[in-house]
């Protein structure tokens, strides 16, 4: 696989030597062979299947650091529970057990080099209602991955990876939408 700078004009035909990542297996020749493109401040790949999906969530674990902030959203079903439970699988362990937080709105997990926070504001009936979940807390700890972010309203934190996971033509395939905020700006993600 090879490093993208997503400053760069798009490029096609990544390397097709998938490495593997706490024992998900990303299959970058797949990626090479979907579309993708960037453009200033995000990129768009397209995910043929859920181990596509998977294999995004392993590489955006790979450049995640204590304090950050990955955003994940789209419709129901579109796959944002799937790319946490294996970004939190690559920093824990392939058989981490990874639910999803919608009924408990947050779960924590003891990372090999810091904490990962998951939250699911889908249930949240006003941004206020964040405050009580320990997301602040969380960001200083370690990091967190946020599922229906726009419940946050202006509380939305600055600096982030905003993920738009959309449904694409066929039932499996989906379009991935990276958008790079504050600090995510200048980070290379390996795709």
């Amino acid at each position: 696989m090879s490093v993208t700078d997503l400053s760069a004009t798009p490029k096609r035909g990544l390397s097709p030597s998938p490495p593997s990542i706490d024992g998900l297996i990303v299959n970058a020749r797949r990626l090479a062979h979907s579309h993708w493109s960037s453009y200033s401040g995000g990129m768009e790949l397209f995910l043929p299947d859920e181990a596509a999906t998977q294999a995004l969530g392993a590489a955006v674990a790979k450049v995640l650091r204590r304090g950050d902030v990955v955003c994940l959203s789209g419709p129901l079903g579109a796959g944002k529970s799937s790319l946490a439970r294996a970004l939190i699988r690559s920093l824990t362990s392939p058989e981490e057990e990874v639910p999803s937080p919608t009924y408990t709105l947050a779960q924590s997990y003891n990372g090999a080099e810091f904490p990962i926070a998951h939250f699911d504001l889908y249930r949240l009936k006003a941004p206020e209602e964040a405050d009580e979940l320990g997301l602040d807390e969380a960001l200083v700890a370690g990091a967190a991955v946020i599922e229906w972010p726009q419940r946050l309203g202006s509380r939305l934190p600055t600096d982030r990876l905003s993920l738009e996971i959309t449904h694409a033509n066929d039932g499996a395939a989906r379009t991935a939408h990276l958008s790079f905020h504050g600090a995510w700006g200048g980070r290379k993600l390996d795709v």
